[in-house]
């Protein structure tokens, strides 16, 4: 369900890079969240397991952190949200951080529909009223698995974002890879935000993703486990022509994940056409 938009969408570790900019940036943040289950050791995913069927009484209170988190930022990708079941409390977390993060518009992408049990589900929030939102059945032999697009301006100097949770295995990740390039190759402004199962140099040298020049932190900024980060899970890419400002992943251990956050500064003109769409403050 989408919410408001003209067509559809709804009303620490140092930074590697930052360039200082008289221009305004834009603030974006990833965060699989694990539906809100704080899992800070690994025998957790054992003693705590029993949290992805059942709701537990403290999940409203991470909800209530996560979403103070997400308030610093201009657009938040999500992964691992769940939209309303049985272990949720019934609560739509996408909905729900929307709105305590006072975000005007949002979108829920369901990729898994267990009904009352379980909806596994991606989503988006922003602060601007986006141009366009379609959702994207990635590829892969256990369906699932999903990409959100969402656009914002018009014509060539539109901002092309791609939300994605990818698979775990190799070759299903290159089919899902190559779906994604033919979203984007043809697009100059382009950013793809997600837990991509995938350290940096493996994920850029992949053959998909070979020649978009895409670029990210220029170090590996390790996100998974939260408790103590080895592995570098989660990403923000951008296409050569976005001004990386600065990256880093938050010293944040709510979830299994840690969050990754970046600042980037646009064109003049996609900056402008960015700033003339609504920017609310008020949740619709």
């Amino acid at each position: 369900m989408l919410h408001p938009t003209p067509d559809q969408l709804t009303s620490p570790h140092t930074p590697t890079i930052a360039a200082p900019s008289a221009q305004p940036g834009l603030k974006l943040l990833s965060f699989n969240i694990q539906v809100g289950i704080r899992t800070q050791a690994y025998h957790h995913y054992l003693t705590r397991s029993w949290q992805h069927l059942l709701p537990h009484r403290h999940r409203s209170r991470t909800l209530k952190q996560i979403a103070r988190l997400l308030r610093q930022y201009d657009l938040v990708a999500l992964q691992e949200v769940d939209g309303g079941s049985l272990r949720s409390g019934f609560v739509n977390q996408v909905e729900y951080l929307a709105n305590a993060g006072q975000f005007p518009y949002w979108y829920q992408q369901l990729n898994r529909n267990f009904g009352k049990l379980a909806q596994h589900s991606n989503g988006v929030l922003s602060r601007y009223r986006p141009t366009q939102v379609e959702d994207h059945a990635l590829p892969g032999l256990i369906p699932g698995r999903g990409a959100i697009l969402v656009r914002f301006g018009e014509g060539p100097q539109a901002l092309l974002i791609i939300v994605l949770h990818l698979a775990l295995g190799a070759r299903t990740q290159d089919r899902q890879l190559r779906y994604i390039r033919e979203l984007i190759e043809a697009h100059p402004h382009v950013i793809l935000m997600g837990d991509m199962n995938n350290p940096l140099e493996h994920l850029l040298n992949r053959p998909a993703l070979r020649g978009l020049n895409l670029i990210s932190a220029d170090e590996s900024l390790p996100t998974y486990p939260s408790w103590q980060p080895r592995q570098a899970l989660d990403h923000i890419l951008i296409s050569p022509d976005l001004e990386l400002r600065s990256a880093r992943v938050l010293d944040y251990n709510i979830s299994d994940h840690r969050p990754v956050a970046m600042e980037i500064g646009l064109p003049p003109a996609l900056q402008q056409q960015l700033q003339s769409t609504e920017r609310d403050s008020e949740v619709v």
